[in-house]
């Protein structure tokens, strides 16, 4: 490189950690590099729930404008936040290697989790859900989260529970939890155990299936600076960069937009690729999933096919239509 890379990054403690990452990365390449600090509009309105702001892109966009602009020259992003469609003159280039993918539940107290159906270090479905097998028979609970993903998951498992809107950036989120009178709330492992901020009273939500690429860091830049991307590319860790396209693709080929009630996860398993995904409607009375698994030499278009999959299926088309109706 012949000139120091400007890092783009969000202020917060997340954002700027996954930037230094990045910082420190580049160095060990012996690329040289100083960090920016722009605020997003999704940090500037914390009060207004994600999928009541109407817009794709609410914690990037700002960031795609200092870098089409020139005032930066590569951005990072945890890339769960990241349109499908990137903006026009800006492309990927690379991302990290995944941590992890797994949505927690922050809890206040052990009697809850228990009403949850948490029992002897593991979920059971004795306390929720909606398979005759399992009658509901548990309390109503309030559980706070502002993504619509884990809303719909969580009111198809328990719903009878009520929801309210948490937004801010995750040290805020964790001071509401502690001052509130809710049961908990639901947070991404990989944003607390990434800045050593992930509570004792925490377990992991396994029937939970994350946000597209959730857990992963993509860095973009302009599409004319070949230099910056020539740099910035020896990064990449491209089984992360294959599974996240997978999954992205998937929720592309659905909707196209980020704050959907949609989940994917691809992961690798020797040569071979395990995908699984859904479709919830929004207040989780139907949740409707798939897995496919190909050989990674054939999974470049294994979202795209899941999707169209799901597609055929009416109730799904439905649940589908009727999010864009609501979006319109």
């Amino acid at each position: 490189m012949t000139r120091p890379l400007r890092i783009g990054t969000r202020d917060s403690q997340l954002a700027v950690w996954q930037a230094t990452l990045v910082q420190n990365l580049l160095k060990e390449q012996g690329i040289a590099s100083e960090l920016v600090y722009i605020k997003s509009e999704g940090d500037i309105d914390t009060v207004t729930p994600l999928y009541a702001l109407g817009v794709q892109g609410v914690f990037t966009k700002t960031l795609d404008a200092a870098l089409l602009s020139g005032r930066i020259d590569i951005a990072v992003h945890s890339m769960k936040d990241v349109p499908t469609q990137l903006a026009q003159g800006i492309i990927e280039c690379a991302v990290l290697e995944r941590a992890s993918t797994k949505d927690i539940f922050v809890y206040k107290n052990d009697s809850d989790l228990e009403e949850l159906g948490w029992v002897n270090g593991q979920w059971s479905m004795i306390n929720g859900g909606r398979d005759e097998a399992f009658p509901i028979h548990h309390s109503p609970l309030t559980i706070g989260t502002s993504s619509i993903r884990r809303i719909a998951q969580w009111k198809h498992r328990y719903p009878n529970h009520a929801i309210e809107n948490l937004r801010g950036n995750v040290n805020t989120r964790l001071r509401k939890v502690a001052e509130s009178n809710w049961a908990g709330a639901i947070f991404a492992a990989a944003g607390l155990e990434r800045i050593d901020l992930r509570p004792e009273k925490s377990v992991d939500l396994d029937w939970m299936l994350p946000a597209p690429a959730q857990g992963a860091i993509m860095i973009v830049c302009r599409a004319e600076d070949l230099e910056a991307y020539e740099g910035v590319h020896q990064l990449n860790h491209p089984v992360t960069a294959l599974c996240t396209r997978i999954e992205r693709e998937f929720l592309r080929t659905l909707m196209g937009g980020c704050s959907t009630p949609i989940s994917a996860l691809a992961v690798q398993v020797n040569a071979q690729i395990i995908f699984r995904g859904n479709v919830c409607a929004p207040d989780g009375s139907q949740l409707i999933e798939l897995q496919k698994i190909s050989d990674i030499s054939s999974s470049n278009q294994l979202g795209v096919a899941a999707a169209e999959e799901l597609l055929l299926r009416p109730e799904v088309k439905k649940i589908v239509q009727d999010i864009r109706n609501a979006k319109s």
